[in-house]
């Protein structure tokens, strides 16, 4: 690093190409070279950045990602959204790193300042160097002390009323050690949950497992849709489901199921009112968030047939630069209950598979059923997506009707939750009745 600011006295080589320097240079660089001959086989720091992962503050469009600036290819670039500063672009190393040299290549629509920054978790940013008067074209950083494992060019004002956009980004040094572990956390998971009902009643279900859930106390809680039954209301939240899974929202994670759309007072109107910012931290009733090595993404397949969603799933997928992927909604590809396979999830099925994810949960159908893994046209593969329906967090259950091919077990009539837990290289899960007595194990799983 570069204690007390001196990055600051730090300039870029600019790269403008004249003849004439051209020639000087190698005659110098010859001459360097006879003089000084043991120089003639030193090899200078190998590129660490290359089809590293990516992530960005905005992308002018998909066609237009992080990934792109990664890619060694001069043809392709990262794009920003347009008139917005600050805007920038980081990469994941894969490991702690000494950084030597940093080498930017603009487009047209280039920083007029910006900063290079170094990061050991991708929070808190250590300055490199400090650009004031950029003028476009390359910018070669050649003598950089840094040690970080994330990387990032943050740009602070536009050279014109574009946004930023890079070729490429490379940076060039030693990688050290394996990435360090982030540490291993229990989430708490179930669908389908709160019933009009509550502990006054001997069958009401959803005090117990809520009583459940809270015993294991997770990092977060998630829930795969139909929250409150029938329709919704804030009312009815506030009635039933509040005296019970209500005691920990601040660490649920929800997605809406079809029983929010049916709100007299208009479609996710109770729910939206009773968990606020909380079921839409990203302004939309999809978000994703990181724990750990692990990308989560809660949907709404509600509205799958919606472009805005595909698009901002794409697009989320695109930045991600952790190592494994799990996303939940309320209506299952494939379920052997009731309801049993809706055709509504496969297109982004697709999408998750393509992005080799790990992990789908579902609701929906009320029983707990587990699938081996596989692709989402349903054929069991090695790097298959493992699904999980859910739907026993407190309504009234559904007999399993037409067992599905890959289904490996299948309990209905029972309730309780999914303890589940994860590492930075995989994942399993129990599935815990209401007598706190294990009904169902996984197998231990790798991400892809």
């Amino acid at each position: 690093m570069h204690p007390n600011g001196s990055a600051l006295l730090l300039t870029p080589t600019r790269r403008r190409t004249v003849g004439v320097v051209i020639a000087a240079v190698l005659a110098l660089v010859g001459g360097l070279l006879l003089a000084y001959p043991d120089r003639a086989g030193a090899a200078a720091d190998p590129l660490i950045s290359g089809g590293k992962s990516a992530t960005s503050s905005s992308d002018e469009s998909s066609d237009l990602g992080p990934q792109n600036a990664f890619d060694g290819d001069p043809a392709t670039r990262w794009a920003s959204v347009e008139g917005k500063d600050p805007q920038w672009l980081s990469v994941d190393l894969g490991a702690t790193a000494d950084v030597t040299r940093v080498k930017l290549s603009w487009e047209d629509a280039y920083a007029k300042a910006y900063r290079i920054e170094i990061s050991a978790d991708g929070t808190t940013w250590t300055r490199l160097a400090d650009e004031a008067a950029g003028d476009g074209g390359t910018d070669d950083w050649p003598a950089l002390t840094g040690k970080g494992r994330y990387l990032r060019v943050y740009g602070t004002a536009r050279a014109a009323a574009y946004g930023y956009s890079l070729y490429e980004f490379e940076a060039y040094g030693t990688l050290g050690g394996q990435p360090p572990q982030t540490g291993a956390f229990t989430v708490v998971a179930a669908g389908d949950i709160a019933a009009q009902c509550t502990a006054s009643d001997s069958d009401c279900a959803h005090p117990k497992t809520a009583a459940l859930a809270k015993k294991i106390d997770p990092k977060f809680y998630l829930t795969m849709g139909d929250s409150q039954y029938d329709d919704a209301r804030i009312s009815d939240f506030r009635n039933y489901y509040d005296k019970t899974w209500g005691a920990f929202k601040a660490k649920t994670r929800p997605v809406p199921g079809n029983h929010e759309t049916y709100d007299p007072a208009g479609e996710l109107a109770g729910y939206k009112a009773y968990f606020g910012d909380i079921a839409y931290p990203q302004g939309k009733t999809y978000y994703s968030y990181d724990e750990g090595n692990w990308h989560f993404i809660a949907l709404d397949s509600n509205s799958f047939d919606k472009s805005a969603q595909i698009d901002w799933l794409k697009a989320d997928l695109a930045k991600n630069s952790k190592a494994c992927i799990a996303a939940y909604w309320h209506h299952p590809l494939y379920s052997s209950g009731g309801h049993g396979n809706d055709p509504v999830s496969r297109p982004v099925w697709k999408i998750l598979y393509g992005a080799k994810a790990d992990l789908v949960l579902n609701g929906h159908d009320h029983h707990y059923e587990r699938f081996a893994p596989q692709n989402p046209d349903g054929k069991a593969v090695a790097d298959g997506i493992t699904e999980i329906v859910g739907g026993m967090g407190g309504a009234e259950p559904y007999p399993i009707e037409e067992v599905q091919p890959n289904s490996q077990k299948r309990i209905s009539g029972e309730y309780g939750v999914l303890k589940m837990d994860f590492t930075d290289s995989g994942y399993s899960w129990n599935y815990i009745g209401t007598d706190n007595k294990t009904k169902d194990t996984s197998p231990k799983y790798t991400c892809h």
